[in-house]
């Protein structure tokens, strides 16, 4: 396949059903917003994501009670369930004994090393991987002043530092992340770090921000460092619905040719030759598709005069005129309907597709 990524080969580590590296997919990550203690709203919203096409979940672990709470919740989900623990390192090794998939700590604010090694042998126990996690808002103020600054190189270091202090307490099931919301400093770590070490490395920018700033910045980030080859995991980061980041990193992965299925849209920004609300139409055939599993393109146009052409390199379009619409089928006009139909034309067509 001509421009094909050619991946980085990592060592393979499962968390719960799911394997990530080696030649494993690219698995899709995001994490609840609910409280973790609420285990009904939270199943309720693993499931949501779980059906949009999250593949990988992470929840909160700020107190006992929700490291507690992770053993009903696995009960009622079907991915693997991380657990992200800050500060205690009690709430980690609650959070394995209560059924954790996987667990998320930043071994630089759990404290002193007995504490640490303390949680690296309940994972050891359990065989539960650890996902070392270094943000460039948390680089230590030893490299902030070796690097005079927050640098890639900085965060690179720290990750190693951590890394390094696992591996010397005997254990290597590891996942590892870089993260920043600086995007050309991330991708720059992430290139460093590869070369260096074979573990999986969980991939997105942190605190990218809202639903446009965020996928702009994690489009970007995200395909200069998956483009590379680099990256197992990866979370879209976006201030707002999770939803949003499941949808945003499908988008992602199958542009850059690394997940396949799934219907892609196409479609014009709109002229004046518009003669119907194509905006509108647009995103309700983005929603109408979401539930078919079709690996098709299809062309949403605003006129006739383009449209016909523009969509032969779909597999089916429908292209807009005064109060009416074209459906059109591999490249050739296939049927005229009226404007209130072409949504339900076009879903009848999909339901019945074949090649």
């Amino acid at each position: 396949m001509e421009n094909q990524i050619i991946r980085k080969n990592t060592r393979e580590i499962h968390i719960g059903n799911r394997v990530i590296g080696g030649k494993n997919p690219v698995l899709i990550q995001s994490m609840t917003n609910t409280r973790t203690e609420d285990i009904k709203g939270t199943i309720s919203q693993i499931q949501k994501l779980t059906a949009a096409g999250c593949e990988i979940i992470r929840c909160a672990v700020p107190n006992m009670e929700a490291a507690e709470a992770l053993e009903e919740i696995k009960k009622g989900i079907t991915i693997p369930l991380v657990a992200d623990i800050h500060f205690d390192y009690r709430l980690a090794i609650a959070a394995m004994e209560h059924g954790a998939d996987k667990i998320r700590i930043n071994p630089g604010n759990i404290g002193e090393k007995k504490r640490i090694q303390a949680v690296i042998n309940t994972a050891k126990e359990r065989n539960i991987p650890i996902r070392v996690g270094v943000n460039s808002g948390s680089l230590e103020k030893k490299l902030i002043e070796k690097y005079s600054g927050v640098t890639a190189e900085g965060i690179v270091e720290s990750a190693l530092d951590k890394v390094h202090m696992i591996e010397d307490m005997g254990y290597d099931n590891l996942v590892i992340s870089i993260k920043s919301s600086d995007v050309l400093m991330c991708v720059k770590a992430h290139e460093l770090i590869a070369k260096q070490i074979d573990y999986p490395l969980h991939v997105g920018i942190t605190e990218s921000g809202t639903i446009t700033s965020g996928n702009i910045k994690s489009a970007i980030g995200l395909g200069m460092i998956l483009g590379q080859g680099i990256g197992d995991t990866i979370r879209v980061s976006l201030t707002g619905d999770p939803l949003e980041e499941i949808k945003s990193a499908k988008i992602i992965l199958r542009t850059l040719g690394l997940r396949k299925g799934g219907i892609e849209i196409v479609s014009c920004p709109t002229c004046g030759r518009t003669q119907i609300d194509l905006i509108g139409l647009a995103n309700q055939v983005e929603d109408m598709v979401s539930d078919i599993p079709l690996n098709l393109k299809v062309a949403v146009m605003g006129c006739v005069v383009n449209g016909p052409g523009e969509a032969k390199e779909a597999d089916i379009g429908i292209a807009g005129g005064i109060g009416e619409g074209l459906i059109i089928k591999h490249g050739e006009i296939y049927k005229k309907v009226k404007e209130e139909e072409l949504l339900e034309a076009l879903r009848y067509e999909l339901l019945h597709w074949s090649e």
